[in-house]
């Protein structure tokens, strides 16, 4: 090992303080404000797939508490050792009885040794478009839809150009990924929107990204998107089935157990309540035995309180007076996780249902002032805050308050006409979005 390298230098590094690729990870993005490393990263430049740039080595000098410089000079170093390695042209002389049809065979090969260096892209770019894709992953759990969805379109189509050109073979690989989860994002603001069909048309773009990257955690994920694409379309066996898929994929993070809760509240919807506490069961074992990290935060990671939330509308959905009370408490649970984590990672819209789920709780166990107070936070909300979902369940609620068994509670004429008009102006601010990404 020649720890004048780059890569044996991080390795040596690493080693001597005891850390994993992960730990390292961990650290950089502590230092940086934002989780864009990851421990396979850290590995590609172990092994010298990529070289740190600049930027990068600033953070990772201030991670093992050494001088830049000592990392500059290494990536020299390892940069000089690569040119060195390439095989030089002309360096040996051409043997007597050499033709001249094999030197015109040998400039052919030159040739394409010389199409295979025209990149267009190099580290900076590839490394920049992740950072990005990580950025807008987190802002999407809590920023309004239209601050981002141009943005993301614009990435999407960046990384759809770049990849109609020509990179390094491991470029490529990561250009595919971060194509694919750009065209989930553009699933996700579909979906949001109400707009299932071109959601659905996102996601199978981003399935064929993720398969070309051979991405086990994408294809996972990508899965999980199709699977809610289902289940407000009100295709609710189609959407367990699609989570079930999902889960034979090989991922580690917290994929095993979004999609374990997509399937459970897809089959409690379905009225397969026995099967739907199963998958209950499965998602909370999932996160016991949870291995590694998520590769990219926020939309794309499921964290604790987003699993409570949809614990709370399954047992909701499976029902009787017993289920209700876990839905209560799940959904209780899910608020406090919200209100207790950082900005960026307050899931507005899980907030809204975690309310909801809470009201219609309160509603069946026959406490209608609780039911309206539960209601407030997402009453009270801005119009372009409140998604396609949020407005269906909002639709929902108020034909459960128009059963006859209410019909004499003095409060509910009020709180169906505040329902039907929070509804109906969320979907009003969503017909006045601009045209969507395609």
């Amino acid at each position: 090992m020649d720890d004048r390298r780059i890569g044996s230098l991080l390795v040596s590094l690493r080693v001597f303080r005891g850390w994993s690729q992960q730990q390292v990870a961990d650290a950089y993005n502590a230092l940086e404000g934002r989780c864009t490393k990851t421990g396979k990263e850290i590995g590609r430049y172990e092994r010298e797939v990529r070289l740190p740039i600049p930027y990068t080595r600033k953070y990772l000098a201030k991670v093992f508490g050494i001088d830049v410089s000592t990392l500059d000079h290494a990536v020299a170093f390892s940069k000089t050792r690569r040119v060195q390695a390439r095989p030089q042209q002309g360096s040996a002389p051409v043997a007597c009885s050499a033709t001249g049809a094999v030197s015109a065979d040998a400039s052919v090969s030159a040739e394409f040794a010389r199409f295979i260096a025209r990149c267009n892209a190099d580290e900076l770019v590839v490394e920049q478009l992740e950072a990005d894709v990580a950025r807008l992953a987190r802002s999407y759990v809590s920023h309004p839809l239209l601050e981002l969805y141009i943005e993301i379109k614009q990435l999407r189509d960046g990384a759809f150009e770049l990849l109609r050109g020509r990179q390094r073979p491991h470029q490529t690989t990561d250009l595919y990924v971060s194509a694919a989860r750009l065209c989930g994002l553009s699933s996700h603001v579909c979906l949001d929107l109400g707009d299932y069909a071109s959601a659905a048309t996102h996601a199978r773009t981003a399935r064929a990204c993720a398969e070309a990257a051979g991405h086990e955690a994408m294809l996972a994920w990508v899965r999980s998107v199709e699977s809610l694409i289902a289940y407000w379309s009100g295709c609710y066996e189609q959407a367990a089935r699609l989570a079930r898929a999902g889960r034979h994929h090989r991922a580690s993070g917290s994929i095993g157990t979004r999609l374990a809760s997509l399937e459970a509240r897809a089959l409690a919807i379905a009225g397969n309540g026995t099967a739907a506490a199963a998958a209950l069961a499965d998602a909370e074992r999932a996160r016991e035995v949870m291995r590694g990290h998520d590769d990219t935060p926020g939309v794309f990671a499921f964290p604790a309180a987003k699993q409570f939330a949809y614990a709370g509308t399954t047992h909701l959905a499976i029902g009787n007076r017993q289920h209700v009370r876990q839905a209560i408490a799940s959904a209780d649970t899910a608020i406090r996780l919200y209100r207790s984590a950082k900005d960026d990672d307050r899931s507005v819209g899980d907030l809204f249902a975690a309310h909801i789920d809470l009201a219609r709780g309160h509603l069946l166990l026959g406490d209608v002032e609780g039911t309206k107070a539960m209601l407030d936070f997402v009453l009270d909300a801005p119009p372009e805050r409140v998604s396609a979902s949020i407005a269906r369940r909002l639709v929902d609620l108020d034909r459960e308050l128009g059963g006859p068994q209410y019909g004499g509670v003095a409060q509910v004429p009020q709180l169906r006409e505040s329902l039907k008009h929070t509804a109906v102006t969320a979907a009003s601010a969503s017909a006045r979005s601009p045209e969507l990404p395609t």
